[in-house]
């Protein structure tokens, strides 16, 4: 079963809803997926694929992993929103799932910046920095 971004109350996660236990356990089975070494390390090469992907094949062999587990490993990363296959002919194509990525990245980032103003962070990119605070 795919993980989808929807509460029972059926208001979309575009942004995050937040429908009692159902955000963090969606947030929770996304960072599952990702707290495994060779899931972890097909996400990234991913994310240096960038939208192209790469097939099955190449991740795997890229990785040194067998196919069908390599397969198992990159359903469940799709089950989470992290990724997204189509299939050209024969072969199933992976690339990283930016929305979903999107939304992890908002939720872990949500409170940035509450408890120290010298940290800012740029909501757009999720990055972080240091400034100095003029007082």
């Amino acid at each position: 079963m795919r993980v989808r971004f929807i509460c029972q109350n059926s208001c979309a996660i575009a942004q995050l809803c937040h429908c009692a236990g159902m955000q963090s356990k969606i947030i929770i089975e996304t960072l599952l997926a990702l707290a495994q070494e060779t899931r972890l390390a097909a996400y990234r090469l991913l994310v240096r694929a960038g939208p192209s992907g790469l097939s099955a094949g190449e991740i795997a062999a890229a990785l040194s992993v067998n196919s069908s587990t390599m397969s198992r490993h990159l359903a469940q990363l799709e089950r989470a929103n992290l990724l997204h296959a189509w299939r050209v002919q024969r072969r199933v194509f992976y690339a990283i799932d930016w929305d979903g990525t999107s939304q992890l990245l908002r939720f872990l980032t949500e409170d940035c910046c509450k408890a120290d103003p010298s940290i800012w962070c740029d909501r757009t990119s999720g990055a972080f920095s240091q400034q100095s605070v003029q007082e």
